[in-house]
């Protein structure tokens, strides 16, 4: 169960990209709390570094300010690696219908180059950052791998387009390569900040500030909100999977089902505060509904997530009381 008695070769090295980011750094402690070196890559254009500020000066750590749009960054960074976690992307549904060719060359050329990077580097094992949103508009719940359909936004689609390239560079190459398809990640260090921030960390910011949320549409889509020590679990085993388990995508979520509105009032209660939302348009390109079937990666992964939504949430909120009520 979780991630925290695995073990990997003695003198194991990782690659972390956008290792500064919310669930980059978060992998970055995770595998110098195991005791292997890790090395962070990011360019701080969506990574903060004081997400990774309290790792500088541990043993095993390194901070490579790169981008993964350089392929001699990459090769460099992947020099002696024998495991590359890629979290390095671009997020949000909204901003890359705004910004397609950006998102072109960020989410799709950057993790080419780091997929091309690690195949000539000889690294073990290749594992990305994918998405649910890769469902596209497929009603059926719970999502299923290979029941997906048409794509809803550019981020999607450049997510939809790693997976392929991951299902060749395994085939063309014997490159062996894992996409992990999170599903609605919170937890501690996730950014309340800007337009396009995660739900959970802008409402409570904004409820602990005395302001007034606003959900998108009525509140009742659902999604399947994911604890980060359940995606660091999945990322590590997958570095552990088997070879014939490579050249696949993965659900990574709980399994489970919350509806934007409870969750809203969920928090309210949390933090003792009574305010009703206010609710504003649909966000262009979103889902409706989100729920993981997560048996492929149970079976093939010995995924085994720890943490439900409720066990989640309180960790998460505890951590934000603490981390944001003075900024």
């Amino acid at each position: 169960m979780g991630f925290k008695n695995l073990k990997f070769d003695e003198g194991s090295v990782f690659l972390v990209t956008g290792g500064a980011g919310f669930v980059g750094s978060n992998l970055c402690e995770a595998i110098l709390d195991l005791g292997y070196e890790v090395r962070c890559l990011d360019d701080l254009s969506t990574g903060k570094q004081e997400n990774v500020d309290f790792l500088m000066g541990r043993s095993g750590y390194t901070f490579i300010k790169g981008d993964i749009k350089d392929l001699d960054t990459c090769m460099k960074a992947c020099e002696g690696v024998d495991y590359v976690l890629n979290q390095a992307a671009w997020g949000s549904v909204p901003r890359s219908i705004e910004m397609p060719l950006f998102y072109e060359e960020n989410n799709i050329r950057g993790t080419l180059n780091m997929m091309e990077a690690a195949r000539q580097q000889g690294v073990k094992k290749f594992v990305y950052a994918s998405s649910s949103s890769v469902y596209g508009d497929h009603p059926v719940l719970p999502k299923v791998e290979g029941q997906e359909g048409n794509l809803l936004s550019p981020y999607a689609l450049t997510k939809r387009t790693n997976e392929e390239y991951g299902k060749l560079y395994k085939k063309l190459y014997g490159l062996d390569t894992y996409g992990m398809r999170y599903f609605n990640v919170f937890g501690r260090r996730q950014d309340p900040d800007g337009a396009y921030a995660a739900v959970i960390p802008k409402f409570i910011r904004q409820l602990l500030r005395g302001e007034t949320p606003t959900i998108n549409g009525d509140g009742k889509q659902s999604r399947d909100f994911t604890y980060i020590d359940n995606v660091i679990e999945a990322n590590l085993k997958a570095c552990l999977a088997p070879s014939e388990a490579a050249g696949e995508a993965y659900n990574i979520a709980y399994g489970g089902r919350e509806y934007l509105i409870d969750i809203y009032y969920n928090l309210c209660e949390a933090l003792e505060i009574k305010r009703e939302p206010n609710f504003g348009p649909d966000r262009a390109g979103d889902i409706k509904h989100s729920n993981a079937d997560i048996s492929k990666a149970r079976k093939l992964l010995g995924y085994d997530p720890d943490y439900s939504f409720e066990k989640g949430i309180r960790l998460a909120i505890a951590w934000y009381k603490e981390n944001l009520c003075e900024k």
